[in-house]
């Protein structure tokens, strides 16, 4: 790895920094209803949703309540984008005239959207509708971020309050993270994408001339549409020359947008964020990579502030950045190396010629794009599978091995390297929990956390928000590879069983990126993923909100001479320690027998 790749990495995570600090304080003032700056524009939509809705927003919930609150919504916006897909074969704004989703796609689609995965068995250019597109995908891109924010906005409550039942309002919550947060930011980025040539139209597609015409056998059919049989009952076919490319077109830096800012990593097109009306230039490159950590990095000073201790939300902001090096580096030094297979042969892809440097990145470029090259892809696959977001700008399932299996790594670990907005905090808070747990243990005192004590019935909900992803992964791919479901992998032995760890790693994860090279649209994996998916959002979200009420109700306890700082390098350390350990213990062993048996059956 050279200067200048260190060198770009520093420069994105300062980029970040310097934004998430005053963005994070923004949103703590939202989240405890003080103004800001955004409320001339804000606030009258707000009201108008409390009006419409006929929420009261000072009327406060209960961790059942505002479960839920939360789940109902979801469950509804479900059933929503699962009926859009299904009739929108005769419903307006479809230029191309596609027909509706097929009822296991179209599940597996909705629960993915809804929970925050945006896991795609489809192409999104030749499936989905405009107004698929617009009113089914693009509006739970909002909505499932808002939820999570507003969850982790509710233990954040039960953190900081004392002897209540009251989380707040979940209505609340989540209309101020669409209204305050997620679409003002979604609006700055769509125009920064348009002038950076991200197409935001009703136009179908365009029609470009080929330089280059092809000939090509074109099927004889009938009028009916049926092909014409021979007399050997073989179908007929005729030369065709082609000499124009038709181009899908659409409103795409309006869902590029909140994509990124919200996590979500639902591609308009099925090349997803490779695609160059999805990502067309350098700088389209790092705001997209920015908007995914932003407001997973900028929470953790949320945190902080309404806990009133900006120290324990940077001391949490340093375990992930820690995290996340620990395995962008390695990942990136992977990649930088090249093929095995290509330095068996006596080609060194590792370095940059200076005098072709522009036309010859080095490295592993296999399943990359030349105008990014092998720093841009593994810094995006690091940082898309750190947070839950799932978008992609290379080929992961062309990575070497060891390059593949530190993003996969990262969305074992449960998504708290920032992880998505709202969800990953809140995953790492209850790491963090545990982490005083263990602490506790070791000194043989009754652990606390922000002046609560942490009891049995916490530790329960703890270990059901820890346990339950790797359950959903470890056994869905085991019955994919026990069964008739491994034949939709494209590539026998190790790599093929790492495409099906990959795949229900990121649904299992409410991640979303794909591994590639599975076939995910066979009925398995539609509806195991449409399960996994469903369990690992709504079974975390239920044990952490009754995590919050538990908190909320319990009295404050001073700090004495035995309490654990949770704010200082050594606490990170542990709290670094108890996630890493965690994540090692459950899928090492099948991990062993996928990338890293991989690379050991690679020329050394």
């Amino acid at each position: 790895m050279t200067t200048i790749d260190f060198s770009r990495v520093i420069l994105y995570l300062l980029v970040l920094f310097v934004l998430a600090w005053p963005l994070g304080l923004y949103m703590a003032r939202i989240y405890e209803g003080r103004s800001v700056f955004w409320d001339r524009v804000g606030r009258p939509l707000e009201r108008l949703v409390y009006w419409f809705c006929e929420i009261r927003p000072d009327d406060e919930m209960d961790w059942k309540g505002y479960a839920l609150a939360a789940v109902s919504l979801n469950v509804v916006g479900m059933l929503a984008v699962y009926a859009l897909q299904r009739l929108q074969g005769v419903l307006p704004l479809n230029p191309l005239g596609l027909g509706g989703v097929s009822p296991g796609v179209a599940l597996n689609t909705a629960i993915s959207f809804a929970s925050n995965t945006n896991w795609q068995a489809y192409g999104g250019e030749s499936t989905m509708s405009f107004a698929t597109q617009m009113l089914a995908l693009t509006v739970q891109n909002f909505l499932s971020a808002a939820t999570g924010m507003a969850v982790l906005a509710a233990l954040i409550r039960g953190l900081s309050r004392r002897e209540t039942r009251h989380l707040g309002n979940f209505w609340v919550d989540c209309t101020r993270s669409v209204t305050h947060i997620l679409l003002p930011l979604s609006v700055l980025l769509a125009v920064l994408l348009m002038a950076q040539g991200v197409p935001q139209t009703f136009q179908g597609s365009v029609t470009a001339r080929l330089l280059d015409p092809v000939t090509y056998d074109k099927p004889v059919v009938d009028g009916n549409g049926a092909p014409r049989l021979d007399a050997a009952g073989k179908p007929m076919t005729e030369s065709a020359v082609a000499a124009e490319q038709k181009i899908a077109l659409g409103p795409v830096a309006s869902q590029e947008a909140v994509k990124q800012l919200g996590t979500n990593g639902g591609g308009f097109f099925n090349a997803n964020s490779s695609h160059p009306f999805e990502n067309p230039t350098p700088l389209s490159n790092f705001l997209e990579v920015l908007a995914i950590l932003l407001i997973p990095a900028a929470l953790c000073i949320t945190f902080g502030r309404m806990v009133r201790d900006t120290r324990q939300g940077v001391a949490v902001l340093a375990t992930m950045t820690i995290l996340f090096a620990l395995f962008l580096f390695p990942c990136l030094a992977a990649e930088r190396a090249g093929n095995p297979r290509l330095a068996a042969l006596g080609v060194d892809a590792s370095t940059v010629d200076a005098p072709l440097a522009a036309a010859k990145p080095g490295g592993n470029m296999e399943g990359k794009e030349m105008r990014f090259g092998v720093v841009d892809s593994a810094l995006w696959a690091t940082a898309t599978t750190a947070a839950s977001n799932g978008s992609v700008n290379s080929m992961h399932d062309s990575f070497t091995p060891l390059g593949g299996l530190f993003p996969m790594l990262l969305m074992q670990l449960g998504e708290v390297v920032f992880g998505g907005v709202g969800s990953g905090l809140y995953g790492m808070l209850v790491f963090a929990i545990v982490a005083v747990f263990v602490a506790g243990l070791m000194v043989g005192r009754t652990p606390e956390y922000l002046g609560k004590k942490i009891e049995a019935f916490e530790m329960k909900m703890a270990a059901l928000v820890i346990l339950i992803p790797p359950f959903l992964v470890l056994c869905g791919a085991a019955v994919a590879v026990a069964t008739g479901a491994r034949t939709a992998i494209s590539n026998p032995g190790a790599h093929g069983f790492s495409e099906i760890l990959y795949a229900f790693s990121s649904m299992g994860n409410n991640n979303g990126s794909a591994f590639a090279g599975l076939a995910a649209d066979r009925p398995y994996y539609a509806w195991a993923g449409a399960f996994a998916m469903f369990v690992a959002r709504y079974w975390l979200i239920v044990p952490t909100l009754a995590l919050a009420g538990s908190l909320a109700g319990k009295k404050s306890i001073p700090t004495g001479a035995g309490t654990l700082s949770t704010h200082t390098p050594l606490f990170v350390g542990l709290l670094v320690a108890v996630v890493l350990t965690v994540g090692a213990l459950t899928f090492i062993p099948a991990l062993a027998l996928g990338p890293v048996v991989e690379h050991l059956m690679l020329p050394q």
